[in-house]
This record gives C-alpha cells, structure tokens and sequence, in this order.
C-alpha cells in the first residue's frame, strides 16, 4: 500500500483541500459536455434560466403546436439532459429547476422551447 497523499479526483467529482473544508467540483465534466454540445462558445449568464413570458405566444415553454418541426438524431436533446441531470445532481442543486423544466420536453423536443433548449439547437 502507498500514501498517494490528499484525494483530488473521486469517482469523476474534482476535490480542492481549503485551509477552513473542501471544494468539490465537477469543472472537467463540465467543459467537456460544453464542447460535446457545442456550447464551449456560449455566453455565461448569472441564471440557470430565461425567465418566462406573461404573453401566451411569446412564452418561450408554451405547449408545443401541431406544425412545430420535432428536433431530430443530431441534436441529441435526451443526451444533454441526462448530463446536465447528473451535474444537478452531484454539485450543482441551483439548475436542478431548469434541468427539469427541460426534461418535460423530451417526448416532444421542438426547436421553439426555450433559451435552455435553444443553446443546445443553435449550432
């Protein structure tokens, strides 16, 4: 047996000593489902999430129409969830509403649902 010394990587969760407790993070699974969804380029914003409008027709999660275009294999909309749900999980409770709100949609993914959406279907 060998004394590696302090863990800093534990099944996939990034740990950081502090003097005053630990700092664990999952920055390298983030950066690289970012390239893998093509969003290594996106803006950073302060929400999770693009707040929703009063407005019927402009509410970007209204129900989907009848003549909306289903999104197809190369976006891989039910991908994207599953990895931002288990990033909500591990270290980041606060998009765990958005990740969510997104996920109601996976049976019927559009190009017209929300910012959230849209960042993964404007590549």
């Amino acid at each position: 047996m060998k004394d590696l010394g302090k863990t800093k990587l534990c099944l996939g969760l990034q740990i950081k000593h502090l003097a005053d407790g630990i700092f664990i993070h999952q920055f390298a699974y983030t950066k690289r489902n970012l390239k893998r969804f093509y969003m290594d380029k996106a803006h950073l914003l302060s929400t999770p999430m693009v707040v929703r409008s009063p407005e019927m027709n402009k509410d970007l999660f209204r129900p989907p129409e009848e003549d909306e275009e289903l999104l197809g294999p190369e976006i891989p909309y039910l991908s994207a969830i599953g990895a931002l749900m288990y990033l909500a999980n591990a270290t980041r409770p606060d998009i765990t509403f958005s990740v969510n709100l997104l996920a109601r949609y996976s049976y019927f993914p559009t190009r017209n649902i929300g910012t959230g959406l849209s960042i993964y279907c404007d590549i």
